[in-house]
């Protein structure tokens, strides 16, 4: 049976699942659409850090004991032009891809937090097609000075 575990503190998070192991799970699951290890990490701190601006919470799923799939929501401290709150990771182990996992990971989290959300897919990504269809809708081109 499918558990989801809302987790909003770095002391909820170090006892449900180790964040380094988090980091390389969301890292793998994500390919080929994946960050660096270290950028995962730093997201999953800056869900659950409590400094003003900042904060989040993750959502772990997982299926018996094996997490099958997580989700990383940051609030952005915006209003208006920036969502209040990001999807920053959300990520389904293969073996569990094509059930209700990535879609109970997503219902939960917008349902738990407050205003608009935001997310960044690539456009090749077929995913993309999933958040079309639950309500997400593209409103600009990401682009972005890479130095």
């Amino acid at each position: 049976m499918l558990r989801i575990t809302r987790v909003d503190t770095h002391e909820e998070l170090a006892r449900c699942a180790n964040a380094d192991s988090l980091a390389g799970f969301l890292h793998e699951s994500l390919k080929p659409f994946d960050d660096p290890v270290q950028e995962v990490r730093d997201g999953i701190d800056y869900a659950m850090s409590e400094l003003p601006g900042m904060g989040g919470f993750i959502l772990l799923a997982h299926e018996d004991d094996q997490l099958a799939g997580a989700l990383v929501m940051l609030r952005t401290g915006m209003k208006g032009y920036i969502p209040p709150n990001l999807i920053l990771y959300v990520a389904v182990s293969p073996p569990f891809r094509g059930g209700m996992v990535g879609h109970r990971l997503m219902t939960e989290a917008i349902a738990g937090c407050e205003g608009d959300v935001k997310l960044h897919v690539e456009y090749d990504n077929h995913a993309k097609k999933y958040y079309e269809a639950i309500g997400f809708r593209s409103k600009y081109a990401d682009m972005r000075l890479s130095r």
